[in-house]
């Protein structure tokens, strides 16, 4: 594949370029095997639907036809399952958990890596995404099978990172 350059001008970078380099959903790193496209998570309900409404020229247009957004505030009703499992954006940077390449951080990065753009933070990222696994054991522990209103926070959380936690 001929790597794409991609230049970024939105609300929270401006000229920032990065190349696609993998075709999108492609040859991702053996570790990392998310269980939802970012598309599949933005319908669904992730981030308050708050997420990335002012970069859409970056992404594909089906990701957003029919997605749950609200431009306007984080409105924990428009997640999959109608609780507030983030924290603020403010959280992350105090913890040092965003990558300057990616100001929005996870669901941001994973957005990128999914359409083929590989960097430095990748194996950080999948780390953090391999760590959420740990709620999935918490859920299969307290919750009967297929029942998705037990732990909701939970599940959302998961949902978050790719997780379908529709599914135990």
């Amino acid at each position: 594949m001929q790597a794409v350059t991609v230049v970024v001008n939105d609300l929270m970078q401006r000229g920032y370029t990065y190349f696609r380099t993998e075709p999108p959903g492609e040859n991702f790193h053996p570790w990392f095997a998310p269980e939802l496209t970012p598309g599949e998570m933005l319908h669904l309900g992730v981030f308050g639907g708050r997420y990335m409404t002012d970069c859409r020229s970056e992404f594909p247009a089906e990701w957003f036809k029919g997605a749950r957004l609200c431009a306007r505030r984080h409105d924990p009703a428009m997640n999959c399952f109608g609780v507030n499992a983030s924290q603020p954006l403010s959280v992350w940077r105090d913890k040092g958990w965003i990558h300057p390449d990616d100001p929005r951080g996870w669901f941001q990065w994973y957005c990128r890596y999914y359409m083929g753009r590989r960097s430095d933070d990748d194996l950080r990222q999948i780390k953090r995404w391999k760590a959420m696994k740990r709620h999935i054991a918490q859920i299969r522990k307290h919750c009967d099978q297929g029942d998705i209103l037990c732990r909701p926070r939970q599940r959302q959380a998961l949902l978050n990172w790719a997780y379908d936690s529709r599914l135990f």
